[in-house]
């Protein structure tokens, strides 16, 4: 289903899709698309769990009902501050779930904010924004892991057994013991843009060039979305897989 909504003073429509994949006995991936309450404006989230198992679950949940009602809940125009203060809550009541539940307790999150004022990217962990602009497909995130680091300082090969035993390792994320920070983007959203938030079972099977292709082929954003997730599934489905897109008008 696509979602029409006003946010930094663009007109834009937004598509989202998941799937349970083929490896895990459920969707540990986390959704929320929303038009803001009390302005024109957009909220858009995705989580990912770390593992299987209820310290996932509960992770994913909890950290986008805590970002969500705190974005919902802002009354003044969006900047860092208030975005950092929801990601640091988010982390005190993960970190509180985890110590109830005696388990691995964290997940990623990613979020695009927009308001009359303009738009922001929040994230922390290996979940992704990617926006098409003019043909190109440019990766706005970083991913927070050993894979990451060792990819960009050449500790090995990016396709290496290495490697992908580090996409495991995260540095940062919700519900880590430190309560990193997440980084937080000021991006401004043209006409044409096409901005794509997904967990690493999209980024991690879904080819470069397919997602350019997919963002790039002026389907509505649902479409699109579903694609990416059809796409992971005929790549092995190895992981749940979840997308939003956002198309700017």
């Amino acid at each position: 289903m696509t979602i029409e909504v006003r946010g930094a003073g663009r007109h834009l429509q937004v598509g989202t899709a998941t799937d349970i994949g083929r490896r895990y006995p459920a969707n540990f991936d986390v959704l929320h698309t929303a038009e803001l309450q009390r302005r024109p404006g957009l909220c858009a989230v995705v989580a990912d769990g770390m593992g299987a198992g209820e310290g996932s679950r509960t992770a994913g949940r909890t950290a986008v009902d805590v970002f969500t009602t705190a974005v919902q809940e802002h009354r003044g125009p969006f900047a860092p501050p208030p975005l950092f203060a929801a990601v640091a809550d988010a982390q005190r009541q993960v970190r509180a779930a985890g110590r109830t539940l005696r388990e691995l307790t964290g997940c990623t999150l990613t979020a695009l904010v927009a308001d009359a004022t303009g738009a922001w990217v929040t994230q922390i962990g290996d979940s992704r924004v990617y926006r098409l602009r003019g043909g190109l497909l440019e990766l706005l995130t970083i991913d927070h892991t050993e894979a990451w680091l060792g990819a960009v300082h050449g500790w090995y090969p990016a396709d290496s057994p290495q490697a992908e035993a580090a996409r495991y390792q995260l540095h940062r994320f919700i519900g880590h013991p430190g309560l990193p920070e997440p980084d937080v983007l000021s991006v401004t959203m043209f006409p044409g843009d096409v901005y794509c938030l997904c967990t690493d079972g999209i980024a991690e099977q879904v080819p470069y060039q397919h997602m350019e292709r997919t963002l790039g082929s002026n389907a509505s954003p649902d479409v699109m979305a579903s694609a990416l997730v059809a796409a992971s599934l005929e790549a092995g489905g190895r992981d749940n897989a979840t997308a939003v897109v956002v198309k700017v008008y």
